[in-house]
């Protein structure tokens, strides 16, 4: 996928990714590499606010596609809406270079002690 992290915190989020690669058939950002994106910088954020011997894991994920992306890269901003004991739910905007949104995810993390701790 060609995602690389640029910066990460509890409050904010962001990564890129390249369109090329990544593309449905007649040239478009496939929606599902959106998702992708936005599910990896949702989860890992919701990871690092669970804390040690916790884990975040998907429970529901939605985007909404508003525009596309043909060439250059995306960039996906991660901001919580909620940070709570047990859920998180973080929105994921995704731009292209030209600063315009092309979709927006939503994603909610159940928190939960982590395997055999």
């Amino acid at each position: 996928m060609g995602i690389r992290i640029v910066e990460f915190g509890v409050d904010r989020s962001v990564a890129t990714m390249p369109v090329e690669g990544n593309t449905q058939p007649v040239g478009l950002l496939h929606g599902g590499a959106y998702v992708v994106l936005g599910e990896s910088l949702g989860s890992m954020s919701a990871n690092l606010v669970a804390g040690p011997g916790r884990l975040a894991v998907g429970v529901d994920i939605n985007a909404t596609h508003t525009a596309s992306a043909t060439s250059g890269v995306v960039t996906g901003v991660c901001t919580p809406v909620h940070l709570g004991r047990t859920l998180t739910v973080h929105e994921i905007a995704i731009e292209n270079e030209a600063g315009r949104r092309c979709s927006t995810v939503r994603i909610t993390n159940l928190i939960k002690d982590a395997p055999g701790l």
